[in-house]
């Protein structure tokens, strides 16, 4: 309560220096921007567990495909956060001289202003000792310095990475280099070239947890075909998504990049146009064809533009699909119908090929017709979570529909088929609910555990086998490569190959969080991996290094445009 004070404070005082018949007006207007921005924090943060930063206003534009969410987030309940700017205004109406003052002049507010400015540079150097330490967890931002006053750090934050790329210099990747090659881990050997020339399809599977596979709900799979693939496949139980705000286009990024996302807003969004070194460029360079496939309009997260700054060659969008009311729902085109028509395209494409599939049906709020469910709905006061699993059930059965196909069209015996989960699909501010089909409170540790997602690699011929060693997302592009046997020309990758033999357990989230094989770093508290108890601080003190300077030099290239340094 008292970190927004000197804020609102602030700015309702400058109201004193209008002359009276200005004054109600001012503060209505001020009532109704702070009141919208307070509320429309509070509906993202009800499904992103997130504050809204200014890259993210950039999202504006996406605010039609968004519509289905942002309806299931808004109750009706909502208006009394709009009750102090109604009073405002009717005291306005019915007596305008409440709201009024004497006019004051500078030279009388003098000692007042000289004591809010002291005020404020106090504030402002509280914010920059916070850069360095806390940039990454913005939760513990907004608790020491209120909502409001977040912003005013936001801007500031803002307006140095704006400047970057301008500051940035070719010797900036000294350091990087330095951390890089520290960190190093020669690829598995034995894995070196095994699928070379195969070709390769990776599918995000949209909001997929882990805590699905291998499950029964109402004594049935909720993940029948999944379950029967990672029987035959390579597949990681301890594999954790690593996004920001741009939830899917981060873990495209992610994936295709070997960086981390920026912990503001989405790279797709405010870094579009930098240089990258990404995988299918690689491969576009060593004889792959490379397309993606995503029912959704080509523009949305400025895809039309990154794709091609990826690598990719060809992009099947909205507007190669036959999209019907039959056959959508929620954000978009239903899996299955997606994955079959998608065949007509994949079937024609030269190879090898690498391509990427976006799956759609199982996003938030989790709508779909009762005739497509596989799977009864949960049963509990959370209609999301009671959802979420008819919604799961379809992706997987689409998978199953893209994987025979792959073998009626005789592809399946040369490609590799990599499956991974986005990003989360239950909020916290549904734990409680969730609670009841996992059978256990959700505390730090569990709640930590819930942001591991499935990753299965599939390569024909290989038995595969269950790897459990932490891991996250930005370890797939070396993964592939070794695999694939494309040779590393020294790209700056922040993963390890996931088949490496000196491979420790490790992956830092985009808050801040370090996750290791033995230790959780998280919410500034060190626990137990293997149980929970809580460690002294201390112990986790060189994991929680590492994740910072990982972040920070990944950063650094994204906001720094550090790879046109690279291409010269």
């Amino acid at each position: 309560m008292l970190n927004p004070l000197l804020f609102l404070f602030s700015v309702f005082s400058l109201g004193l220096f209008f002359r009276e018949r200005f004054q109600p007006f001012y503060f209505i207007l001020l009532s109704l921007i702070l009141t919208s921005l307070l509320y429309a924090n509070v509906v993202y943060y009800r499904e992103f567990t997130d504050i809204i930063t200014l890259p993210m206003l950039m999202m504006s534009s996406n605010a039609g495909d968004l519509s289905t969410s942002i309806f299931a987030l808004i109750n009706w309940y909502d208006v009394v956060y709009y009750f102090a700017a109604l009073i405002i205004s009717v005291l306005a109406y019915t007596r305008p001289q409440s709201l009024t003052i004497n006019r004051i002049t500078f030279q009388k507010a003098k000692p007042a202003v000289i004591t809010l400015l002291v005020m404020l540079t106090v504030t402002f150097g509280q914010m920059r000792t916070l850069d360095e330490a806390y940039s990454f967890d913005r939760n513990h931002l907004i608790q020491t310095l209120g909502l409001y006053n977040f912003y005013i750090y936001d801007s500031l934050l803002h307006t140095q990475t704006t400047a970057q790329p301008a500051l940035s210099e070719e010797e900036d990747w000294n350091n990087i280099k330095k951390h890089l090659n520290n960190g190093e881990v020669p690829p598995a050997t034995h894995m070196t070239g095994i699928a070379e020339d195969m070709n390769v399809i990776v599918v995000s599977l949209e909001s997929v947890e882990s805590f699905v596979i291998g499950e029964t709900l109402h004594g049935e799979e909720i993940t029948p075909f999944l379950n029967e693939l990672i029987n035959n496949s390579y597949y990681f139980d301890n594999f954790y998504y690593q996004t920001g705000q741009g939830k899917t286009s981060d873990a495209e990024f992610i994936i295709n990049n070997s960086l981390h996302p920026l912990g503001r807003g989405a790279v797709f969004l405010t870094h579009y146009d930098n240089e990258f070194y990404a995988l299918p460029e690689i491969l576009n360079s060593n004889g792959y064809t490379t397309a993606v496939f995503h029912a959704n309009d080509e523009t949305f997260y400025n895809r039309d533009i990154m794709y091609p700054n990826l690598g990719y060659e060809n992009y099947y969008s909205f507007s190669d699909y036959k999209i019907s009311l039959h056959n959508s729902v929620g954000w978009g085109m239903k899996d299955i119908d997606f994955v079959e028509q998608s065949m007509d395209y994949l079937t024609e494409l030269p190879e090898p090929f690498y391509t990427t599939m976006i799956t759609l049906t199982n996003h938030f709020p989790y709508d779909l017709d009762e005739e497509d469910h596989f799977i009864e709905p949960f049963d509990s006061d959370s209609s999301i979570v009671n959802q979420y699993f008819p919604t799961v059930r379809y992706t997987d059965e689409a998978m199953r529909i893209l994987v025979n196909n792959l073998k009626e069209a005789g592809l399946y015996e040369n490609t590799i088929i990599v499956m991974y989960g986005d990003h989360y699909g239950i909020a916290n501010s549904h734990y409680e609910e969730l609670r009841k089909f996992l059978g256990r409170e959700i505390d730090l540790y569990e709640s930590v555990k819930l942001e591991r997602v499935p990753l299965i690699i599939h390569i024909p011929g290989m038995e595969g086998e269950k790897i459990s060693t932490v891991s996250g997302q930005i370890d797939v592009m070396p993964t592939l490569l070794n695999i694939l046997g494309q040779p590393d020309e020294g790209q700056a990758m922040f993963g390890t190959d996931l088949f490496a033999e000196e491979r420790e357990g490790y992956a830092v989230l985009r808050d801040g969080s370090v996750v290791t094989d033995e230790l959780i770093f998280s919410n500034e508290t060190c626990l137990s991996y293997a149980d929970g108890s809580e460690f002294a601080p201390e112990i986790c003190e060189d994991i929680r290094e590492q994740g910072f300077n990982d972040l920070y030099y990944s950063d650094k290239i994204i906001y720094g445009d550090l790879f046109r340094f690279l291409s010269q």
